[in-house]
């Protein structure tokens, strides 16, 4: 069982699992953002949680600072997921005048953000900060609870602008304002850790078919998968 933040790679590789055990196991994902998942992961309820909190060359230190705010830390170790691009989904409709993040910064289009306590929401809200903007500057006319609600919001016509990742953009059909890479990572019990179930999902990751994907939808870098990134040293 696995919270926290939402990815369509993960989903799609999660869904061919869950086809390849059937009725022997069961493979299940909530996007919840970074947060709220670690929260949950502390209340002992999913087995795992995926965060992304800012930068990828940063993340060696983000990630556990993020981690170190739960009593439970102690008993986690981080692994490493991968890395994706960040940056705007944007409405095709306005492709052409929104090439840059400052254009876009600069309009009155409507935008849903993320929820407080998304990845997706932080790595924009630095954004904002260096370009010396707030979301208050912004058309905002809501909220998405998921890369795949902000992706849907746009695609439906309801804003034209979110935050979110490549991927997302590229599912559903939409136009895309790079911003930087993160990592993407996996907060677990160590216990958890050693488990077939967890260790499938790992191998299934580093699969040709997996890399292929990755390549479709744009935005992933794949070299790390399964690396050990940060352990408890008590």
């Amino acid at each position: 069982m696995l919270a926290g933040s939402d990815d369509a790679l993960l989903h799609r590789v999660l869904a061919n699992l869950a086809r390849e055990v059937q009725a022997r196991a069961l493979f299940s994902y909530t996007p919840t953002g970074t947060r709220l998942g670690l929260s949950l992961l502390a209340s002992g309820r999913p087995d795992a949680c995926t965060i992304h909190w800012g930068p990828a060359e940063e993340s060696h230190l983000r990630h556990p600072g993020l981690i170190s705010a739960f009593a439970q830390h102690h008993q986690w170790v981080l692994v490493r997921g991968f890395r994706r691009e960040q940056g705007l989904l944007v409405s095709p409709s306005i492709a052409e005048e929104a090439r840059s993040v400052d254009a876009l910064l600069a309009s009155k289009h409507p935008w849903v953000l993320r929820q407080d306590g998304a990845g997706s929401q932080r790595f924009f809200q630095e954004v904002l900060a260096h370009h010396g903007a707030s979301s208050d500057d912004l058309n905002v006319i809501g909220r998405a609870n998921s890369e795949h609600d902000a992706a849907a919001t746009i695609a439906m016509g309801a804003a034209n602008v979110a935050p979110g990742a490549r991927s997302a953009a590229t599912e559903a059909g939409l136009a895309f304002v790079p911003i930087g890479w993160e990592a993407f990572d996996f907060a677990l019990y160590r216990g958890i850790y050693f488990r077939t179930l967890f260790q499938r999902l790992l191998d299934e990751l580093k699969s040709p078919a997996t890399h292929d994907l990755a390549r479709a939808l744009g935005g992933y870098d794949l070299t790390e998968v399964g690396k050990l990134v940060w352990a408890s040293q008590g």
